[in-house]
């Protein structure tokens, strides 16, 4: 078994996934971005940080020669870091959410069809699996005022929650404008967060923002039709992403392979005043997943409404307006990113 081969199958052991295709397309697909000898560090990684000492020990690699690599593949987006009790560690990362996203500043034409072949080939089978990788969040202004909202129920809730942000391009669309496939969608709205001020102060690729630029970021987002998903958890989202279904990985799940449920819909539905509504039908084209029909008055498909509110700031007669679904309709969001990853290896027959 190749080297290649080897970290496909250790990727896939991941609660995320990495399913194999069949045709090779992930073995060329990792071979664009890991050197052979990157590769076969990475195969000996695990999810848990790790210092360099250890992994030196497990693989008989000397320990400072090996730090350098790690960094360096760090650098490169290929593996997680963070510090940990013992020192700086190091450890696998998945390939989505993770290692793709990473690449953002040095995607090219090559490198985007490679994802284009793979996505096509395989990811509909990591979209499969429950609890999806990400969950639909409104913004606040298209729910009732009445209504409660947590704070990781709301992406304004999410900002005004965090103490540092950041801005950063879609990986999405820029692989889809690489393939000859621009979707016409703004780039510059992919959003990070943190609890740390400063986080983003220096970053490369993040381009650090206020928290009213970033709430801008949101409404220019939501202008632009585009549909609020975070990481399906609780607690510690550090990310907004900014998604439509012509370029993005994962609701491109329904307009690309014909998936319905790829992303986990918020607590809210869609509801219209019919004494409000003038059957303008200017609705209609935000929604992304076909919920919204006209008859004599605009129709909500409750089952196909995720609850993301884009179309409501786009009723000029103000008929639109999501209200909390009832208790037994809203799905459970796990507490933390482990929940998830728990929840989600288990589903795919991955824990003892």
């Amino acid at each position: 078994m190749d080297t290649y081969t080897r970290l496909a199958q250790t990727l896939d052991s991941l609660p995320n996934g990495f399913p194999s295709t069949g045709d090779g397309s992930e073995l060329r697909l990792l071979a664009k971005l890991f050197t052979p000898e990157e590769a076969e560090l990475a195969v000996h990684l695990t999810a848990d940080l790790e210092t360099a000492d250890v992994i030196s020990v497990r693989t008989g690699r000397e320990a400072g020669e090996l730090r350098k690599l790690l960094k360096n593949m760090v650098r490169r987006g290929l593996i997680a870091s963070g510090r940990i009790k013992e020192g700086l560690g190091f450890g696998l990362m998945p390939f989505v959410v993770g290692i793709y996203e990473m690449q953002v500043d040095s995607i090219d034409v090559e490198l985007a069809q490679l994802v284009e072949d793979y996505f096509q080939s395989a990811f509909g089978e990591a979209l499969k699996v429950r609890p999806q990788f990400h969950r639909v969040i409104p913004v606040n202004e298209s729910i009732r005022n009445s209504m409660e909202v947590h704070p990781y129920e709301s992406a304004s809730g999410l900002v005004n929650a965090a103490q540092a942000w950041g801005v950063l391009d879609c990986i999405c669309r820029k692989q889809k404008a690489l393939i000859g496939e621009a979707c016409g969608h703004p780039v510059d709205v992919c959003m990070a967060l943190s609890e740390q001020p400063g986080a983003f102060d220096n970053n490369p690729t993040v381009r650090a923002v206020s928290r009213e630029e970033s709430l801008a970021t949101l409404k220019r987002a939501a202008e632009a039709g585009l549909v609020h998903s975070v990481s399906n958890n609780q607690q510690g989202v550090h990310y907004i992403c900014n998604c439509c279904t012509c370029s993005c990985g994962i609701l491109r799940g329904m307009a690309s392979l014909g998936m319905a449920n790829v992303v986990a819909r918020s607590a809210f539905v869609n509801t219209v005043d019919e004494t409000l509504c003038n059957a303008c039908e200017n609705c209609l084209g935000y929604c992304q997943f076909d919920a919204l029909t006209m008859e004599i008055v605009v129709q909500v498909n409750s089952a196909r409404c995720v609850g993301c509110g884009v179309c409501v700031p786009a009723c000029p007669s103000e008929a639109l307006v999501l209200v909390r679904r009832p208790e037994d309709e809203i799905l459970p969001i796990p507490e933390t990113l482990a929940d998830w990853g728990n929840k989600r290896a288990s589903a795919r027959g991955l824990m003892d």
